[in-house]
């Protein structure tokens, strides 16, 4: 697996490259089903993700990072090297998503994203999971995360459990 970050070209994001993005989206409804982060989940379109896109690059720190296997998009990973409350010295990864195929992309993505931590210097990372998503508690759950506390999400006011992992 290969792990690119995104960087828009003059200020946009390449049409094609979002196409791609956006069919990574659309293959999870079941993530956006629970989270409501789009307004049909089962229509998830090009101009909805590249909004999503720019407000995620716009946040200092944000990366948006794609892994790629055998030259195909299999994952996304939007990390943030700072958390917004400044008493919080962890990085957090806001959003790791991949391809439905259950190849292990999940674990690889999840090991890359947790590895430029660790080479940054960073003793830990953390991340929230909706309480209404067992499967993403699971996985987590399985990759040696521990919950740390529960609250809501800042952007909807979500329920949430926030993980951590020594790294």
């Amino acid at each position: 697996m290969i792990l690119d970050q995104l960087t828009p070209v003059e200020g946009a994001l390449p049409g094609a490259l979002l196409t791609e993005i956006t069919g990574l989206y659309a293959a999870n409804q079941y993530f956006f089903s629970l989270s409501g982060d789009f307004p049909d989940p089962d229509d998830i379109r090009v101009e909805q993700v590249a909004v999503e896109l720019a407000r995620e690059l716009k946040n200092p720190g944000s990366e948006v990072l794609l892994a790629r296997s055998q030259g195909q998009l299999v994952g996304i990973a939007v990390t943030l090297a700072h958390h917004p409350d400044p008493a919080d010295p962890d990085p957090w990864i806001g959003l790791l998503m991949v391809a439905p195929q259950r190849q292990g992309y999940g674990r690889q993505l999840a090991s890359l994203v947790e590895e430029r931590f660790r080479a940054a210097g960073h003793a830990g990372v953390k991340l929230a999971v909706l309480e209404n998503n067992p499967r993403a508690m699971a996985f987590w759950s399985a990759l040696g995360y521990l919950v740390i506390g529960r609250r809501v999400d800042r952007a909807q006011g979500r329920p949430c459990a926030v993980l951590r992992k020594e790294l």
